[in-house]
This record gives structure tokens, C-alpha cells and sequence, in this order.
């Protein structure tokens, strides 16, 4: 088998199914290599039932069941629940709630033979973009510790960049699977909108959230799709649309008509810059024609997006009073009690959007900010309607800048939330996106890795691994492992 930090999710399952090793065994190595990778902080909790699921896998393929994940570990973000374990939303609020079911992305990772190793550290409830909010402590980048591996999904990102396991689930409400799969030089596919059930995530902004896996390869990520898409009638949004990914050739990119985001060349450091031509000179390489293409729109939507995530997290976020959800408060009556509540279990940043809004949300403001908000989310899925009558797919960074180093804007929000700026707009859409590792800028004399986003039309998500796994082939995009984490 290859080494454990350069193993494939493919060649762990073909090598299980083979008998070449067990699940135990894959799942102790995983274990062992997450023990040597603590100091990234990348996962918040260890799954105490692990070895027994992995028994139970080697049962079932005793048993003759054909398992497409056949014992392979995964880590889950803290957002996801899972029977059994906690669910801590990287929050005081919930650090001692113990999950009573299974999401369904979750449970059809586990049906399909999958084992949870352990939930990956994250942005506390999902708000933020560096792993910073934490309440459990940040996760360190793997190719420089003293930098944020990004985030909301930071600890995802960090765990397949530095070995732990081969591939991850996220969520991305507004590039949290992308950002930090851009960040720490690995794959993050956002699926399109009810792609993907959101039945037991977490929820932060209901109609901005969507579960995405992250990878060290298109195929991984086509191994992961296969199994957790499809429609779920325990979610409403939840679209019926059979999931048939598989990665790409360099055949795929002949005659493909890219987009370039003309508003997406402005503001990136040269390193992204560099990067992100190398990338088309690839594509043109393999036969693509390449255009540029402008979305006036998209200007408004990192405003419009916190317009609208803020007030759909202040409506989710008003069960944890300490009362039914969330830590009891200290206090001499039912008012005191969740006000002490929810100052003492929710941290700053969380408070702040709390805040935001419900201020946007109230009487004579809602039209103001939310109602105009999602007039400009209209806006902007209609120019990509427009932009997809003429190109294929669209392309931008996925972040204008490299990974930033630790406490370098969390005490500035506003430069917090404008690392968001090529993703969020995606999620206002409800499209499927990719960020793929295509590059490095070197800072201070480390190699940093760059993430290169395509966007698809909706449904089209298939599409993006297609064009990922034609990438790999020229050569041009590869997920290498991070340096000195693992050895």
C-alpha cells in the first residue's frame, strides 16, 4: 500500500476490498496519524465509536455486501451530527450536547462503509473565515503553522492537507469548503444547492448552507459524491438529481468554453495572479478556448451576503437560550438565565452577527437591508444565468491572497469578511463550485498553496470534476502533501 500521508480514498478502499488490509487497521493508522498531527488542532473530538463501526464494516464484506467506501476514515466537521458523539459546533453553547441521530450525508458515508474517525475543528457555528473563532482553540495550517489554514471548514482542510485522512466533509455557506480547500492546497466542491441533504447539519444560514467534501484528488471527490448526493425527503430543498461523478481527462477540457470573471482580476496578490494564468494557459493548452466575461452585480455580494446569512444565523441561532438548546445560564429568573447563557456560550463573533441580524431583521429595517439584500441575490444569479448562455464554466480565485497568518484581521471584521469575496456570491446563486490546487506564491520563503474556483450551471456539478480530473491529467493541478506535519 502507499504511505499513509500520500494514500488515495481509491487505493484504501481497493485495498480493503481486497483483503491487502481491514478496516481496524486503516482506522488505527488514520488514529495514529491524527495523534501525530495534534498540534494542528484540526479535530475537536475523537469518534469513541470508530472501532466498533470498523468491525462492523469487516462483518458486512465477510457477509458479501459490495461497500463503495469500503473501511475508508473520514473526518466530519463539527456542524455534522452523529449519533453518539458530540456535536459541538466549535461553541461553549454546545460543547456537551451529545448528537441523537445521524445527518444524512453522514449516515449514507456510514451505510456505504465509511468510518468516522473523529469532527474536524471549525469557525465557531460556522461563522468566519480562518478557524480563529474556535472556542476549542485555532487549527493551524499544515504548510506554515504560524498562518490560518482558512475556514469556516478549517479543520477539514487541514486534515486531508496533512495526511490524517484521505478526504473530509465541510459546509460552505459562503466559501467555507472552497476557501480553506484553496488555503491548504487541497480540492472543496460546493454542490449545487439540494444536491446534497442538509438534514442534520447544523444550520447557520438555511438558505446559503450546502455539505461539500474535500479531497487530495478528483477521483476522491467523485468516490465521496457518488455516495452522499441525492434527494432526501427529510429536507425540503433536497433536489432529485442521481449523482454520476467521475473524474475528468484532459479529453474533457477540449472545446470547453471558459469564463473568466472580469471583476475576479482586481485586488489578488501577484502570486494568485501568476497562478490563475498559468491555469488558462493550461486550459487553452488542452484545447479550451478562454474569454473574460463581467458581472457588474457581483460588486454588491459580500454586502448583500452578510444581509442576508446574518439575519437567516440571528433566526437559527434564537433556540440556544440555555433553556431547551445550548448550556444553562446562571441567573434568579428565566430572562437573566439566558442572557448569561448566551454571553457566556457564544464567542465574540458569533455575537456580533447575532446582533447584526436581528438589527436587520427588525421593524422598519427589514426592507432596508434583508428585503433589498435579496433583491441584489436575484441580480446576481441572473447575470450567471446570462454569463452560462455564452461559456461553459466560469472561472476566478478562490481567495485573492494566500493564507494569512494567525490574528492578522480577526481584529478587523470587515477585512475578515472580504476574504470572501470570490466565493460568496456563489452560494447567493445556489451554483456548484470547485476549487482546485493549482499553484503556489511563495511568502517569506515558504510555499503557500493557491486555489483556482471554477463555477458550473446548477446541476452541473458533475461537470467540475470532469474539468478537475482533465487538470490533473495535463499535469497542471495537483494536491501535493504539506511539508513536515507527518514526515
Amino acid at each position: 500500500m502507499p504511505t499513509a500521508a500520500s494514500q488515495s480514498a481509491t487505493a484504501i478502499v481497493r485495498a480493503v476490498r481486497a483483503g491487502e488490509t481491514t478496516p481496524a487497521a486503516a482506522l488505527q493508522d488514520a488514529l495514529a496519524r491524527a495523534e501525530a498531527a495534534r498540534g494542528l488542532n484540526a479535530l475537536i473530538s475523537i469518534n469513541e465509536h470508530a472501532g466498533e463501526h470498523a468491525e462492523a464494516v469487516q462483518a458486512r464484506l465477510k457477509a458479501g455486501e459490495a461497500l463503495p467506501l469500503a473501511g475508508l476514515p473520514v473526518v466530519i466537521k463539527d456542524n455534522l451530527n452523529l449519533t453518539g458523539t458530540r456535536t459541538t459546533c466549535a461553541s461553549r453553547m454546545l460543547e456537551h450536547y451529545v448528537s441523537p441521530y445521524t445527518a444524512t450525508a453522514v449516515q449514507r458515508l456510514i451505510s456505504a462503509g465509511a468510518v468516522v474517525v473523529g469532527k474536524a475543528n471549525m469557525d465557531e457555528f460556522a461563522m468566519g473565515s480562518s478557524t480563529e473563532s474556535s472556542a476549542f482553540g485555532p487549527t493551524l495550517n499544515p504548510w506554515d503553522l504560524a498562518r490560518v489554514p482558512g475556514g469556516t471548514s478549517g479543520g477539514s482542510a487541514a486534515a486531508v492537507a496533512a495526511g490524517i485522512t484521505a478526504v473530509s466533509l465541510g459546509s460552505d455557506t459562503g466559501g467555507s469548503v472552497r476557501q480553506p480547500a484553496a488555503l491548504c492546497g487541497v480540492y472543496g466542491l460546493k454542490p449545487t444547492y439540494g444536491r446534497v441533504s442538509r438534514y442534520g447539519l447544523v444550520a447557520h444560514a438555511s438558505s446559503l448552507d450546502q455539505i461539500g467534501p474535500l479531497a487530495r484528488s478528483a477521483a476522491d471527490l467523485a468516490l465521496l459524491m457518488n455516495v452522499i448526493a441525492g434527494h432526501d425527503p427529510r429536507d425540503a430543498t433536497s433536489l432529485d438529481a442521481p449523482p454520476a461523478f467521475a473524474a475528468g481527462t484532459p479529453d474533457d477540457l477540449r472545446g470547453l468554453r471558459v469564463g473568466v470573471i472580469t471583476e475576479s482580476l482586481d485586488g489578488n496578490t501577484a502570486g494568485v495572479s501568476a497562478v490563475l494564468a498559468g491555469t488558462l494557459d493550461a486550459l487553452r493548452g488542452a484545447g479550451a478556448t478562454v474569454g473574460e466575461v463581467s458581472l457588474p452585480a457581483l460588486k454588491h455580494a459580500i454586502a448583500a451576503y452578510y444581509l442576508i446569512s446574518m439575519p437567516e444565523a440571528s433566526s437559527n441561532l434564537a433556540r440556544y437560550d440555555g433553556m431547551v438548546y445550548g448550556a444553562r445560564g446562571a441567573g434568579d429568573d428565566v430572562s437573566s438565565s439566558m442572557i448569561h447563557a448566551r454571553e457566556s456560550g457564544f464567542g465574540r463573533e458569533v455575537q456580533r452577527r447575532i446582533m447584526i441580524g436581528t438589527y436587520a431583521l427588525s421593524s422598519g429595517y427589514y426592507d432596508a437591508y434583508y428585503s433589498k439584500a435579496t433583491r441584489v441575490r436575484r441580480l446576481i444569479a441572473d447575470e450567471f444565468g446570462a454569463a452560462f448562455g455564452d461559456y461553459d464554466v466560469l472561472v476566478t480565485p478562490t481567495s485573492p491572497f494566500p493564507a494569512f497568518r494567525r490574528g492578522e484581521k480577526t481584529s478587523d471584521p470587515l477585512a475578515m469578511y472580504a476574504a470572501d469575496v470570490d466565493t460568496v456570491a456563489v452560494n447567493l446563486a445556489g451554483l456548484p463550485a470547485l476549487s482546485v490546487p493549482a499553484g503556489f506564491e511563495e511568502v517569506d520563503g515558504r510555499r503557500l498553496p493557491v486555489g483556482i474556483q471554477f463555477i458550473a450551471p446548477a446541476l452541473h456539478d458533475e461537470l467540475l470534476l470532469r474539468i478537475a480530473g482533465g487538470l490533473e491529467g495535463t499535469g497542471h493541478v495537483r494536491a501535493e502533501a504539506a511539508p513536515g506535519v507527518l514526515g
